[in-house]
């Protein structure tokens, strides 16, 4: 008998996690949940398709209907929620109702924080929950967990990571493979990293510098930006110095943001103008979002960790770098691959009963080494140097 998996949410994240769970989790069946059963139906389709097996289901259901969502979860052994992260609280719940464990693609650390509290229902209930498991936060944490263990006292933890497309198209230089609600939410809000051992709430759209990758992506500029840390600073006060994140983008990309960030349109605060309310997000999402998604056009992810301290008594260097690309073979886009797939791994860890049971951080979650093994399954590796 195989495992009983779940998706909530049938977009683009969601039904490349369907995906892997099928291939790799010993799936007996996977749901894929929409509230468009139109949707749901398409990713499943594809599922069994690119598989040539029957064995993704599609079903309406609506997240904010909890009757709609008991029903969907009952009989589930581990589902991803890939939803808008401020439903994940009120899915947490149910999937301590139903016994099913839960893994999300997160978005917000306060929300995150909230599911953490229900830590002792969700032992009572036997499952697992473990929030903020997409790309970074997800991935890039479990890949920092993994740095870390590579040194015996590790010290200073720093990360850069970044989403961008294979041939970049001018003015902007970016492909945009989410949601665009998601994107200047991560421009517009702050950050936390520890700084000095310290907690240190650091605003978006700043510190730039540049940073090499390796051939073909070469030099990129960084930047900060909100989310990507989650809770891992507090997870790691007073175990490390320095934790934190960077987004990277292709030279002159940070220029274009700061004076959309200096006029105000990532602004949430409507004005009023002909007598009409006009809220400045709104209106960038509508001017910025045809000219990003350019259908056609291919991407990679990019993720380098730098983590320094101590090894046999002496300074090290441990520096991580995967580069991933999208895939001809099932055309999954390189964020969807290390978005959905990351998940996936998490979904299936938990369905096989090899998470710790509770509500758990991400970066207490999963161990560096089995996770690394399990990517390299995968097709997505990491390059380790040590010096």
């Amino acid at each position: 008998m195989g495992y009983n998996y779940a998706v909530l949410g049938a977009g683009r994240q969601g039904t490349a996690a369907a995906y892997d769970m099928a291939k790799h989790g010993d799936a007996e069946k996977v749901l894929l949940g929409d509230i468009s059963i139109a949707n749901a139906e398409k990713a499943a389709k594809r599922v069994n398709s690119l598989l040539n097996i029957k064995i993704a289901e599609a079903k309406q259901v609506d997240v904010k209907d909890h009757s709609s969502l008991i029903d969907f979860l009952n009989g589930v052994d581990a589902f991803l929620s890939s939803v808008p992260y401020y439903y994940n609280l009120d899915i947490t719940k149910a999937a301590i109702e139903v016994k099913a464990s839960m893994c999300d693609l997160g978005g917000n650390t306060d929300l995150v924080k909230e599911q953490l509290k229900l830590n002792f229902q969700a032992i009572e209930a036997g499952i697992s929950i473990v929030p903020d498991c997409g790309q970074v936060p997800g991935m890039g944490t479990t890949l920092c967990v993994y740095a870390m263990s590579l040194l015996d006292e590790p010290r200073d933890v720093l990360m850069w990571d970044g989403g961008l497309p294979q041939n970049p198209r001018p003015p902007f230089n970016y492909l945009l493979t989410f949601n665009v609600e998601g994107l200047t939410n991560e421009y517009a809000e702050p950050t936390l990293f520890l700084r000095e051992g310290k907690l240190t709430e650091i605003q978006p759209l700043e510190e730039l510098e540049e940073i090499d990758f390796s051939p073909p992506v070469g030099r990129l500029e960084a930047f900060t930006t909100g989310g990507g840390t989650s809770t891992a600073p507090w997870t790691f006060e007073g175990k490390l110095k320095t934790y934190q994140n960077k987004t990277v983008r292709y030279p002159g990309h940070f220029t274009q943001l700061r004076a959309w960030w200096d006029l105000g349109l990532f602004d949430l605060k409507p004005l009023i103008i002909n007598n009409k309310k006009i809220v400045p997000r709104e209106v960038l999402h509508a001017l910025l979002e045809p000219k990003v998604v350019i259908p056609g056009d291919k991407d990679l992810v990019v993720i380098k960790i730098k983590c320094l301290g101590l090894k046999d008594g002496k300074e090290a260097e441990v520096v991580l770098d995967l580069i991933d690309y999208y895939d001809e073979s099932t055309e999954f886009t390189a964020m969807e691959r290390t978005t959905g797939w990351d998940a996936s791994i998490v979904a299936i860890m938990m369905a096989q009963e090899k998470v710790q049971k509770g509500a758990i951080p991400v970066e207490l979650a999963i161990p560096g080494d089995y996770f690394v093994e399990e990517l390299a399954k995968r097709g997505i590796n990491v390059r380790v140097k040590i010096s």
